[in-house]
């Protein structure tokens, strides 16, 4: 009763959220927050019809009541699914309600539920996995039971629902994936009959890697059959799944590309991006205009294609003529005027053995280093001929005077690029590398007529599963630390555990703007680190006293239980955080959130020990009521910060229990 109390939502709007329009961030998790991966359309359940695109406050009509509503939910679920869990892991009643207690009285747990975000739905499954799990391991002496397979297909959906909100949830898939490897090789050892293992063997892996994998692309048809419309995010996908959008620019256009056409030219290298330019020039080489490739949609990405020098042309009176196979262009930079360019005496900046592209010169000047032969490599639609067809033809520009190919290999240049694409002319001649072919996006020439490209462009929903999760892979990589704004927004894995960095989760920091204050309950936090940190030498302690023959003091069957729970619950932290310390991305405090559920019920699981084993009669009792009391009272104390504080900041006294929290004032510019 008390947990939807703690996670209820205030007065003020949260964040912007997403529209309807395509995004290229994990899709499912995407759509889950805007509250649809279960519903056909978002508006039947939060009033958006599509046209906002949540920048600036909420429009009438969109509930974000609702949505804040649909986000606790994931949050109150976590507290019963923690009771469940340890009741599962064989935990005693008292420890169960202490885990839940942990779970309900944490400040970040709590906080983190009361924003439209992804976090509390990865949260929730990730509770949920482990629950299933735990009833899994809990039922094996019941193989093939009606038991053992409701556990076994609840953790299967469960995985398949974790991995569908953030990419995180794959640490998820990790840990189950670690304890069925154990299970398989202890009946291996244990001579097991071949085919019960191999009946093991099968359930499986289709329970386990079939219907998650189910799952998760289910949810990806979902995400494309929802967010079919036009939008900022689907400049990250290939023009022909861009055309397939309503409202796409790119839907209607002509389609074979004529002389004196504007053209803007994507590479199909994955990452690359869209041939451009802009005014500033190369610090180094021939210090001529630079030529790069740009992931946004840009004016600087318009090109006109046009005949080369001495070949007379009225492109208002002659019929349009079609670019054909062989035939050698101009490409002239539509905002500067100057033409797509490369020569021998200069090398490209970073790529080593390539030649630099620039942009130099007008359309009319006797400079055959401005030449480029048009070569077509493929034709995905029914028309096949000769011609260049916008989106549908995948060609090479190759340079007539070297007999290199243009090329963007998703190298980034250095801050005087702005960290855009680096485009060479490659002579290593692979004409169908992907490094090297080029497409024309988006085709504009007002002497054609538009045809609708939906028709001829043929798109599979592997195709675009395959294309969105590299682009999901593409987007997460891109996402690198900004050292400017470090420990005011970002944080290093290895202070997470300590609560080293809290996080303010709105800029305003005023009087009078509700701040929230994503700081964990410091009890909690703590003490589960501690505990996290200290079990590999209990672990040791014990294998030294069995190794010298110490009797165990452990009641019949106690000792399996306490080692098949503690290796569910130590293992799923250390999976969920150390992995951390490799990841080269930006990071933030909220990563170590799945992390922390499962330190907080192996703190239960630790104290339910200490209290059987050393402790008797009403001194368990005591102990237990301390800790709850205990994580009632640091709750309370940062409650205002967990719920939003309106008031001056400095009326909050003693909140500052670490020099580096910034609660009250900040380094960092905010």
């Amino acid at each position: 009763m008390t947990t939807p109390a703690s996670r209820k939502f205030s007065k003020a709007e949260p964040p912007p959220s997403e529209s309807k329009s395509f995004t290229a961030y994990p899709a499912p998790g995407e759509s889950a927050t805007s509250r649809a991966p279960y519903m056909r359309n978002r508006e039947v359940l939060a009033g958006h019809n599509g046209t906002f695109e949540f920048k600036g406050p909420y429009p009438d009509y969109v509930n974000y009541k609702f949505m804040r509503q649909f986000t606790a939910m994931f949050g109150i679920g976590l507290v019963p699914l923690a009771y469940v869990a340890c009741h599962q892991l064989n935990m005693s009643r008292r420890a169960c309600v202490l885990a839940a207690c942990f779970v309900l009285l944490d400040n970040a747990l709590c906080v983190m539920s009361r924003f439209i975000l992804l976090d509390e739905s990865l949260l929730f499954f990730t509770a949920a996995t482990l629950c299933s799990v735990a009833g899994l391991q809990n039922a094996r002496h019941q193989a093939f039971s009606r038991t053992w397979w409701r556990w076994l297909l609840l953790t299967g959906a469960s995985l398949g629902l974790v991995a569908s909100c953030k990419w995180v949830g794959f640490l998820t898939i990790a840990l189950v994936g670690l304890y069925t490897i154990g299970e398989l090789f202890t009946m291996y050892i244990e001579c097991v009959a071949v085919r019960t293992v191999a009946r093991h063997f099968m359930a499986r892996v289709l329970c386990l890697i079939a219907i998650p994998f189910l799952i998760y692309a289910a949810c990806f048809k979902m995400h494309f059959m929802v967010l079919n419309r036009s939008g900022s995010g689907d400049a990250r996908m290939p023009p022909a799944f861009q055309a397939s959008l309503k409202g796409s620019p790119l839907g209607k256009q002509p389609f074979t590309v004529m002389y004196d056409s504007q053209l803007t030219l994507r590479s199909m290298h994955a990452g690359s991006g869209i041939l451009h330019s802009h005014a500033h020039r190369f610090p180094e080489g021939s210090g001529q205009q630079q030529i790069t490739c740009y992931g946004h949609k840009d004016s600087n990405n318009e090109w006109i294609i046009a005949r080369p020098r001495g070949v007379g042309f009225n492109n208002t009176a002659d019929p349009p003529v079609p670019v054909r196979h062989g035939d050698v262009v101009n490409l002239m930079h539509q905002q500067t005027k100057a033409v797509l360019h490369a020569h021998r005496a200069f090398a490209a900046p970073v790529t080593a053995g390539a030649y630099e592209v620039t942009a130099y010169g007008r359309l009319g000047w006797k400079d055959r280093n401005n030449d480029w032969r048009v070569e077509i490599v493929r034709e995905q639609s029914r028309i096949v001929n000769s011609e260049l067809h916008a989106i549908t033809t995948q060609f090479n520009l190759r340079h007539v005077p070297t007999g290199c190919l243009l090329s963007a290999e998703a190298v980034r240049l250095p801050s005087w690029g702005f960290g855009q694409t680096e485009v060479t002319c490659s002579r290593q001649n692979a004409s169908g590398a992907a490094t090297s072919l080029w497409v024309v996006e988006k085709h504009v020439n007002s002497r054609l007529p538009k045809t609708d490209m939906r028709k001829l462009v043929k798109r599979s929903f592997v195709e675009d599963f395959v294309e969105l999760n590299l682009a999901m892979a593409r987007s997460n990589n891109a996402l690198v630390p900004d050292r400017d704004k470090h420990n005011h927004l970002e944080s290093d894995a290895w202070s997470w555990p300590f609560l080293v960095y809290p996080m303010r989760l709105l800029g305003s920091w005023k009087e009078g703007d509700i701040k929230y204050y994503e700081v964990g309950n410091p009890l909690l936090w703590w003490s589960s680190a501690l505990c996290c940190l200290l079990f590999p030498l209990q672990l040791l302690f014990h294998f030294a006293r069995k190794q010298r023959g110490v009797p165990a003091q452990w009641a019949p069957g106690e000792e399996l239980h306490y080692w098949n729970g503690a290796k569910l619950l130590w293992g799923g932290w250390a999976l969920h955080y150390l992995p951390f310390f490799l990841f080269g991305r930006v990071l933030y405090l909220h990563h170590y959130l799945p992390s922390l559920y499962f330190a907080l019920l192996l703190l239960a699981f630790e104290i339910d020990y200490f209290c059987r084993h050393v402790l008797r009669g009403r001194l368990q009792n005591v102990v237990f009521a301390l800790w709850a009391v205990g994580a009632l009272a640091v709750f309370c104390w940062f409650a205002p910060l967990t719920f939003g504080y309106s008031g001056a900041i400095e009326e909050l006294k003693y909140r500052k229990w670490l020099p580096t929290w910034n609660i009250y004032e900040d380094r960092h510019v905010m």
